[in-house]
């Protein structure tokens, strides 16, 4: 259990204080009370109200609010439901019995119960929601969120799998509230129980991710009900519609994903373009000082790599493995593995 914060603590004693002296106040001031019945009042109010208070010491002034909006949803619908004269028709089902007090009590109890029991429903259903709940309750209003909280991240099943995204949550690169659609999570285990092992494994690891994601406080994550969707649109349609109806970006590494949300002005952002932004890049001409750590495919080629993992070959440069050399780039290709880059050695090291 959490110690109580110190200033918590003089607030408590003031209010009990103030209770008491409450208490002393109303015995004097009345000769039917005696002084100690006022004083133990005090103190059973301030005991009742304190204990309260303790109860609720995770309920935060974010979680007030959202409660006083369900409670005043509730109270509205009570009142909906007292406007429709139903304690009008309990007094004239009570008629018959030939009792004019029963059928009073009974519609008021009627209007006390509806009152209460709707005001509580309300409070609760409201904590029970996130924020994203609250733009289908009021579809034209949408409330602010927090500054630091950022933009709402909605991911697909490719970006989860991935792997990258914890340590860029992690890091701060990445900022605001994940969101998983129901329909991706399907399609993860789904992809879970396959019989083909390689996409079983992807499944699997995709759910082990998530998982992790989940058991992070400080990464906050959730899951979106997308049963509303029409169920025969595409995956990457529903996605894109879920990023448009919670005005969120999608987070994606599936390339065709990513030219459909551009087309349909949706706010993507692609793992790979910003590993690519990331790395660094070299251009022909440029100097650059290079390990050399063994030989390349031609007998007078040195290899050495960039700290990106980029592979740079060194002409003429066989017998300079094992040291670190200035060369200058002269020119460089695209392959499947990669980016290659060749180069030559500076004049003065070759000299």
């Amino acid at each position: 259990m959490k110690s109580s914060n110190p200033s918590v603590n003089v607030a408590r004693l003031i209010y009990l204080v103030l209770c008491e002296l409450a208490g002393f106040a109303i015995a004097l001031s009345t000769e039917s009370i005696p002084i100690w019945a006022g004083l133990a009042g005090g103190l059973g109010v301030a005991i009742f109200f304190i204990i309260v208070e303790s109860l609720t010491r995770e309920f935060t002034l974010r979680g007030f609010s959202t409660a006083t909006f369900g409670v005043a949803v509730g109270l509205l619908c009570a009142f909906l439901l007292n406007r429709a004269q139903v304690p009008e028709l309990i007094k004239l089902a009570a008629t018959p019995l030939q009792d004019p007090g029963l059928g009073e009590a009974l519609s008021l109890a009627f209007t006390v119960t509806s009152y209460a029991s709707l005001a509580f429903l309300g409070s609760v259903l409201a904590l029970r929601s996130n924020q994203e709940d609250f733009s289908f309750i009021i579809p034209y209003v949408r409330f602010r969120q927090d500054a630091a909280s950022g933009q709402l991240l909605i991911l697909d099943a490719e970006v989860i799998i991935d792997g990258r995204l914890p340590a860029l949550m992690a890091a701060g690169f990445l900022t605001g509230r994940l969101l998983v659609p129901q329909f991706v999570l399907d399609e993860l285990q789904v992809m879970s129980n396959s019989p083909a092992p390689g996409k079983r494994q992807r499944g699997q690891r995709g759910l082990e991710i998530l998982g992790d994601l989940q058991k992070n406080p400080a990464i906050p994550i959730s899951l979106h009900d997308s049963r509303g969707m029409a169920e025969d649109e595409s995956f990457q349609g529903r996605l894109v519609q879920t990023a448009k109806l919670l005005s969120g970006r999608l987070l994606t590494t599936d390339e065709n994903l990513t030219k459909v949300a551009h087309l349909q002005g949706t706010d993507v952002i692609n793992l790979n373009d910003l590993s690519d932004a990331l790395k660094p890049s070299v251009v022909v001409g440029e100097s650059l000082r290079l390990a050399l750590v063994r030989a390349g495919k031609d007998d007078h080629q040195a290899v050495g790599y960039m700290p990106d993992g980029t592979m740079i070959v060194v002409n003429h440069a066989i017998n300079k493995i094992g040291s670190s050399q200035d060369v200058t780039v002269i020119s460089s290709i695209q392959t499947s593995a990669g980016e290659m880059v060749f180069a030559e050695l500076n004049s003065r090291e070759e000299a």
